[in-house]
This record gives C-alpha cells, structure tokens and sequence, in this order.
C-alpha cells in the first residue's frame, strides 16, 4: 500500500508549478555520509516506485541524485541517511563538472529495481551470509529460492540473483573433517539427498551440476548473478567436472573418478583455469584456486584495494567500484580471494591484495549478462567461524566492503538490455 501512495502523491506533487521545486535531493556518498547503506536500500525504494534517479560516478564517493519530492526527503530522514536540497543552479553545475572530458566522473541515470533472489535452503543455517544480512538491513526486497524452483525453470523471472554460501560440487563445504558428527551438517546431508530424489537425480553433485548450469542459461539470457565465498570457484569447479566424478564416498556413496583431474574442462568456467582440484575429504579446500592458506600477514595489516576506471568509458567496473575509499579492510572466507595464476585473461580483476598477490573482486559477461565474484564471508568479521552470531550493521553503517555488495544490486538498474527468455 505504502508503494501506491508514493505513487498518487508523486504524480501531484509533479503536476505542481515548476517553481515549488528547488532542484534536487544529493546523497553524499563521501565521507561526510551518515549511513551509506541505508542510502542503498533509500535508492532501491525509489526505483522500486518507478522513480527514476542518477548515479554520479566518483562525485563524492558515487552520489545518488534524487528528484526533490518531501516524500523521499522523509524517507532520507526516517532511515538517518545525510542529504540536502539542491537547487537548478547547483545541479547544473555538478553536471557540467562531471561532463568535463577532463574529470573522471559520469551520471549514470538508473530506471528500474531489479528483481533480486538469494538461492538459498530454508530454515536457519549455522552460518549467516553477508547478502542477506546486508540486503535485510538496507530494507531491500529479495525472494528466497532453492533448488526446486531452479531445476524448474523458475530463473528467469528474476533480474539477480546471488547464491548464498553453498557448494555446487555435491561435498557439503567440505565440512567432513570437523562437522560430519554434527546434527546440522547430517541433517543437511539428508535433505540434500531427498531432493536429489525427489527431483530425479542419484546424487546431489548431479543435482548442483544441474543447479549451476541453469544459472549458467540465466546469464545467458541476461541475468545478473553475484556471489561470495565458497560459491565462487565451487560453482567454476562444478561446472569444469561435467564429465567426471570428483566426490569421495562419504559425499556420494562411491569414490571419485581415479583419473579425475584429466576430465576436468576449464572451456566450461566463467573465471577460472588450470587449477588442480582437491578431492582429500580432510582437506578444507576445493582447489588451489583459494588463496586463504597465504594469509600470513597480521590482520591489521591485511587489505585490498579497488582499482580506479575510467568512468567515462569503462562505466560497469566504476560501478561496481564506488566507495569512499579505495582501500578496504580484509577478511577471511572458505574461500579469502583468487590466485591470479588460476584467472581467465578475459577476467576483469576489480580489487587486489597487493601485498599477498591476489585478487579480490572480480566480474566478467557471460552472454547477453554478467557475473561477480567476491572473495571472502563477511566485510565486518575477519575470521568468522560456523555457528558465530551474524554481524549486526547498526555498528557498521558505512562499511566499505559491505558496499561493494550493494554496488552490484543497483550495477542492474542501469542497465538497458532486454531480458531473453
């Protein structure tokens, strides 16, 4: 209801006189921003309204500018997300700034909300996942999927979708070593299996195979996938073992393929390329493409850093990387970041470790859509172990790395392509 409000009073606040307007609402993105997150989720709500607004790439940390509706100023005040009035004048001169050939900065205008999933299993797992915590606490709508409804063919009414941490390679996170007595980890073990079967596959690798290449069609067609962790290079690893069976007996009741490594075909992968595959059930690792184990250096001292595009021409990878800085706290993950040997040379490397030689961001197309891999669990908590408490965002609402996440949810609302169905 609150969404057809907006609406009506929207449409008569704009039949007013021209002159009842002082230009335009700026949302700082700098420094001096109150609550960046929450300025996202304020974004996502007027798009979501059928408002359109403009990105300013690289103006004071990717400013959004907004039509001055009292509507939306309110909104902007309820949510504690700094703003101010701008005038005609005022914003004819930030945009004759930002057109100078000379400045690397652009207006990006951003027309609709994109529909978001989270390919994620129900009932509460004994990990949280940055996504959704982030999503949920910037107020931005998402649906929950599982497999079902991927197998289904049930993708395509989406715009983009993320999946939550996950293992598309059917070994259950390779948690065997210090989690298979668990009850949570046996319970999911069962309820992978019974959907396996009840979906016509004899085993959950062969179910998650299915899983990833029907994301795979949905880029295809123009969707937007984003996602974090283990489910970067297990969904590349997943899709490179089609023809062959990487799983050990206490994952699929058999033993993997002797011979494995020569079946793997890396032509499949969107990022990743003659990597070895770790197939040891005591090894907490998938492959070599993870570089956690080189993460060696004080936390304090571990960081990575954005790479700064041209926004004027290279306008996706500025997108996805506005901040307020360009150097970010690390944090650990199953997956931390990439070892750039293991990287496809048409791969777009966002973000870098330069101390230890990784990447940390990275996006590519696929198709008529496009794909982002962020290495890492979670920008808040350095080390986060199964079972720790999520991280609660009032404490954090200017997180640069939760950032990051949000860039790729307003990334779609840019851009023009017609979705294939």
């Amino acid at each position: 209801m609150k969404k057809y409000l907006f609406r009506i009073t929207l449409f008569f606040l704009f039949c007013l006189p021209i002159q009842t307007f002082a230009g335009a609402i700026l949302v700082p993105m700098d420094e001096t921003q109150k609550n960046h997150l929450k300025a996202y989720g304020i974004a996502y709500w007027v798009l979501d309204n059928d408002v359109v607004m403009e990105w300013l790439l690289n103006y004071r940390g990717g400013s959004f500018l907004f039509p001055q509706n009292a509507m939306i100023e309110a909104e902007l005040k309820i949510k504690g997300v700094s703003f101010s009035i701008l005038p005609d004048a005022k914003v004819k001169q930030i945009k004759s700034e930002i057109a100078n050939p000379e400045v690397n900065m652009e207006v990006v205008q951003l027309e609709t909300a994109p529909k978001i999933a989270v390919y994620t299993p129900s009932g509460k797992q004994p990990w949280d996942d940055a996504v959704t915590l982030v999503l949920t606490y910037a107020e931005i709508p998402y649906e929950e999927i599982y497999d079902s409804l991927v197998v289904k063919g049930g993708l395509p009414e989406f715009d983009w979708l993320h999946l939550h941490h996950e293992d598309f390679t059917g070994q259950y996170g390779k948690f065997y070593k210090n989690y298979h007595n668990q009850s949570w980890y046996q319970q999911q073990v069962k309820d992978n299996e019974a959907t396996a079967k009840m979906l016509g596959f004899s085993k959950v690798s062969q179910l998650k195979l299915n899983v990833a290449l029907k994301i795979k069609e949905f880029m295809a067609g123009g969707g937007f996938l984003f996602t974090m962790c283990s489910g970067t290079d297990s969904f590349d690893i997943a899709l490179s073992a089609q023809e062959t069976d990487i799983c050990e007996h206490m994952y699929d009741h058999d033993p993997a393929e002797p011979n494995f490594q020569n079946k793997i075909d890396y032509s499949q992968t969107l990022a990743f390329t003659d990597y070895t595959v770790s197939t040891d059930p005591m090894e907490y690792e998938y492959s070599n493409i993870d570089g956690t184990k080189n993460h060696k250096v004080p936390e304090n001292q571990d960081k990575f850093y954005l790479f700064d595009f041209s926004a004027k021409w290279d306008i996706v990878p500025t997108m996805l990387c506005q901040n307020h800085t360009q150097e970010i706290n690390g944090f650990m993950g199953q997956t931390t970041d990439f070892n750039k040997d293991y990287i496809k040379s048409e791969v777009l490397v966002l973000a870098e470790n330069k101390a230890l030689g990784t990447a940390r961001y990275l996006h590519g197309e696929y198709g008529e859509g496009t794909w982002t891999f962020y290495g890492g669990h979670d920008p808040e908590d350095y080390r986060h172990y199964v079972n720790d408490p999520p991280t609660d965002l009032n404490l954090h609402p200017n997180s640069p790395g939760y950032r990051l996440i949000l860039n790729n949810i307003l990334f779609p609302a840019a851009k023009k392509k017609k979705r294939k169905t």
